[in-house]
């Protein structure tokens, strides 16, 4: 399975926020600017962010955003499903599925389990368990910053 490039740009939001926690607000080309993306994509995967429930925006000469919840709050699972399609093949989309062999396919069985267990392993993680390594990702992004 790929991951969507919006479903990594929200990961690796989230891993942003997590690390800076505790540190003054975060803009969004703050953001962009660490990982070398758009802004125009940045603040879309951010305003989902926000809608979710997952991020807090401030607005504001000094507003920024921050994450609304904990980090052992956010399950990597939940996210993945939130912001990714689910339906890796077109059968699994039963308003668009034309595949004629659906009404007897055993492989879109064999996938849907494929799919379930891949959920189960992003599920034992919260954002917490990724950004166990804070120092050494803070370190980074410092670097980053630096080089900009």
């Amino acid at each position: 399975m790929h991951l969507t490039t919006y479903t990594d740009y929200a990961l690796r939001t989230l891993v942003y926020l997590g690390i800076r926690k505790d540190l003054p607000l975060s803009k969004i080309k703050d953001i962009s600017e660490v990982y070398n993306i758009s802004n125009n994509h940045m603040g879309k995967v951010v305003y989902e962010l926000g809608q979710l429930g997952l991020i807090t925006t401030i607005r504001g000469k000094n507003g920024g955003i921050k994450l609304a919840l904990n980090p052992e709050e956010i399950n990597i699972g939940t996210v993945v499903r939130k912001t990714e399609n689910m339906n890796i093949v077109e059968c699994f989309d039963s308003k668009n599925n034309t595949c004629i062999i659906s009404p007897a396919c055993k492989l879109k069985f064999a996938l849907n389990e494929a799919l379930q267990a891949y959920l189960a392993v992003l599920d034992q993680y919260t954002l917490a368990d990724v950004i166990s390594n804070g120092t050494e990702l803070l370190d980074l992004f410092k670097i980053h910053e630096k080089q900009a």
